[in-house]
């Protein structure tokens, strides 16, 4: 497997073990735990990952053509490289993830890894090829994990207290969406109200990658509320999402807000009001993934929280895998849990 280049330099000398550990993740999760580990090797000079399997057919293939790393995929035959066709999920240009650019945007590919390994752990991973899922992410800032589940075709919905950032994102996928000519229909920016009173802002969009797709309504939804996600269970039913997937606030150069918390250094606070309501929301089977500064959160008692929301951490060896250094103050790793 060719490494994805990448723009972030920390990001690019760890990728090799976070993609080794997403490929042992796919192979338990979809591929009978058919590949061997993967290890990081050189060939001209260029930095590959090198596994071995017995055979890989056309829909194993499908599977890893959407790791968050793989730029192409070879088989090794003596000396020389046959390519492996790849058939991406990608619905839409790649510049609906690249090119909104802002200080503490997460990393498009860490993004992209982060739905994977939490669709794996769910009862749906099978799926990740053949069905539109549904994808939550309840501390959606400005939106890089609701553009990764879009490309993939996915529905998206997002939820998020600031509102410059919901503003931010409403400006972009409006102009986004005009610009690139898709086809829509869109409420930019309706009220949401309870008991009289205004509860929050609401982005409403039915979109489709081609316009013979829309006229046979075969739309996806992207659905964001800028509200406290503490109390994202008022504005979506219950049991609707497949996989909520989340980059937690770091506590360093990101506060983690709540309206009943005020704002938290440690994001262990918002999590244990918020999950209750994230679980609420999940199909029986799906899965939650955080990804959350380990140097502020231990990973017990980050577990714990999510358990105490009636989730089940998934402890396998390779989600214990996902640890990495981000900055001098943040060490970034992944819980998962699933719902029984």
């Amino acid at each position: 497997m060719l490494i994805l280049p990448s723009a972030n330099r920390v990001y690019a000398g760890a990728s090799a073990e976070l993609i080794a550990a997403e490929l042992a993740v796919f192979s338990d999760a979809v591929l009978d735990g058919a590949l061997s580990r993967a290890a990081p090797t050189e060939l001209g000079g260029v930095p590959f990952l090198e596994f071995e399997a017995d055979t890989l057919s056309p829909r194993a293939a499908s599977f890893l053509a959407n790791v968050s790393g793989c730029y192409a995929l070879f088989e090794l035959c003596g000396e020389l490289l046959r390519p492996v066709d790849l058939a991406r999920l990608d619905r839409f240009d790649d510049d609906l993830i690249t090119i909104q650019k802002y200080p503490g945007k997460t990393n498009e590919q860490f993004t992209k890894l982060l739905l994977n390994v939490t669709l794996m752990a769910s009862e749906f991973a099978g799926d990740m090829l053949d069905r539109k899922l549904a994808v939550l992410d309840p501390l959606c800032g400005r939106g890089t994990t609701l553009n990764q589940a879009l490309m993939y075709g996915y529905d998206a919905a997002g939820v998020d207290i600031d509102r410059k950032d919901y503003e931010a994102y409403t400006t972009f996928i409006k102009t986004w969406l005009q610009r690139k000519g898709v086809k829509h229909k869109a409420d930019y920016d309706g009220p949401v109200r309870r008991e009289g009173k205004t509860a929050g802002r609401r982005l409403q969009v039915s979109m489709a990658a081609s316009k013979d797709d829309y006229r046979a309504g075969l739309t996806q939804r992207l659905d964001v509320v800028c509200a406290d996600t503490t109390r994202a269970a008022e504005f979506f039913k219950a049991a609707t999402f497949d996989v909520v997937v989340t980059d937690a606030p770091y506590g360093i150069q990101h506060g983690s807000r709540s309206s009943a918390a005020g704002l938290a250094r440690r994001p262990l606070a918002l999590l244990a009001a918020a999950a209750p309501a994230w679980a609420t929301l999940l199909r029986p089977g799906g899965a939650v993934g955080v990804a959350w500064n380990a140097l502020v959160a231990p990973r017990d008692e980050t577990a714990s929280v999510l358990g105490d929301a009636g989730l089940v951490p998934v402890a396998s060896e390779p989600y214990q895998q996902f640890r990495h250094r981000v900055d001098q103050g943040i060490t970034r790793d992944i819980l998962v849990a699933r719902k029984p």
